[in-house]
């Protein structure tokens, strides 16, 4: 088995219309626990990850200049990450499928974790 990561993107926006009220809140956190359940009792799961805020830094060259967010220059956010078992990119893109976010306008982005 090989990990991947899984990086949640999307725009404030969306993030908004998901995450609003309390009741679309509860009801994307149901979606969100049902996945994550089902990739850990498959054994894809290899670490639940963290939501992130969608504010922070960005430090960059040599003069270590630090740029806030929310990084107005692009048009989505990571929103949060996990990192997954799976035999190869294929079936990481797969699992990648259910993940709610992708009912609205947000992207999973699956990256295959180096061997060093």
């Amino acid at each position: 088995m090989s990990e991947f990561v899984f990086l949640f993107r999307s725009n404030l926006e969306d993030r908004q219309r998901a995450m609003g009220t309390p009741e679309r809140a509860r009801e994307s956190m149901q979606a969100w626990l049902g996945w994550i359940r089902g990739l850990e009792a498959k054994g894809h799961l290899k670490n639940p990850g963290q939501p992130l805020e969608p504010a922070g830094s960005v430090v960059a060259g040599k003069k270590k200049v630090v740029t806030d967010g929310p990084f107005i220059e692009i048009k989505d956010l990571v929103l949060g990450f996990n990192i997954i078992e799976a035999r190869d990119l294929a079936e990481a893109v797969e699992l990648a499928k259910g993940c709610p976010m992708l009912e609205g306008e947000g992207s999973v982005e699956v990256r295959p974790v180096a061997k060093l």
